[in-house]
């Protein structure tokens, strides 16, 4: 097989997202230095649905992020897509799938607060930006005195409209802050036990055409294997529980000390309800092991509370 002289890289064009793919990018030159690697920017529907402040949900939910990329792929446009993971739907448009998932930077949720109280010390009724429901199903556990309102746009949007006054606090995922350059105004970064993570947060995805072997195998040299079991736990659960819906559900799988832990919740916003479930087992078993944390919350009712939700069954 001849080598790959040129690998096209297609992204979306937010600040974050064209990070995601100059990281890749310099990851790809670093193992392949002879290879000519671009990047082309494409201007997703999510994209759009931010500018002109549309809920994810009414437009389709997350798949809104990468159809256009996908499409570009299909179309031999371009090579690989970079993806934020946690924007991935649990399927793949026949012909397409994850070539690899880069080793996962922090998981976690991250407080903005533009007069310094971390959530603990905010005063009752302050203006609190969230646009996931994984996030208010939690935080309202936390601290239910608080007006959770929803906030739109791409992450630097997001901080400037905190310190212009819109909101009193905001709360992101703390990659995407380290990665363009803003942890300084991180105050507080949660723990698992009070924010659990959405499926996929942190990690980085790449997807291709499946019959491209020879991109492929380039691209396996940046694929992490214990970032990938987490991933495939945390994925099979949400796929079990009703996969691509915007739905309020967070999953976090870690290994450790070779024994892969997997949590997983389900919330109602309005019912002030949560349901919790977590397993464990070898890392080999690791979509076993989500399908065990989404049956222990199906028994729960968590399927139902989607449904009740959201109205996708």
């Amino acid at each position: 097989m001849a080598a790959l002289q040129r690998l096209r890289i297609v992204t979306r064009t937010s600040a974050l997202a064209m990070w995601q793919a100059t990281f890749v990018q310099a990851k790809l030159l670093q193992h392949y230095p002879q290879m000519e690697v671009d990047i082309i920017g494409v201007k997703t529907a999510g994209d759009i649905s931010q500018e002109q402040n549309i809920p994810i949900n009414k437009m389709g939910g997350k798949a809104v992020f990468v159809k256009e990329l996908e499409q570009a792929l299909l179309a031999n446009e371009a090579d690989i897509a970079v993806h934020s993971l946690k924007d991935v739907p649990s399927e793949f448009p026949e012909g397409l799938g994850l070539t690899a998932i880069c080793q996962r930077a922090s998981p976690f949720d991250a407080w903005i607060c533009r007069t310094g109280h971390s959530l603990e010390t905010i005063p009752r009724g302050a203006v609190v930006g969230t646009s996931s429901l994984r996030r208010l199903v939690q935080l309202k556990q936390l601290r239910n005195d608080l007006s959770y309102q929803p906030i739109r746009g791409n992450v630097d949007t997001r901080v400037r409209k905190c310190f212009d006054g819109e909101f009193d606090a905001i709360v992101l995922a703390e990659a995407g802050l380290t990665r363009l350059n803003l942890q300084k105004h991180i105050l507080q970064v949660f723990t698992a036990d009070q924010l659990l993570p959405a499926v996929g947060q942190g990690a980085l995805a790449i997807e291709c055409r499946l019959d491209d072997e020879q991109t492929r195998s380039l691209l396996t040299v940046l694929d992490d294997a214990p970032t990938r079991q987490c991933i495939e736990a945390e994925r099979a659960m949400n796929a079990a529980l009703g996969g691509n819906c915007q739905v309020p559900v967070a999953g976090f799988a870690q290994i450790i000390n070779n024994v892969l832990v997997m949590q997983g919740r389900v919330g109602h916003p309005e019912r002030n309800h949560l349901l919790e479930a977590q397993a464990e087992g070898l890392p080999e078993q690791a979509s076993h092991i989500g399908e065990l944390v989404a049956q222990d919350l199906i028994e729960q009712g968590a399927r139902k509370m989607i449904e009740d939700l959201i109205g996708c069954g």
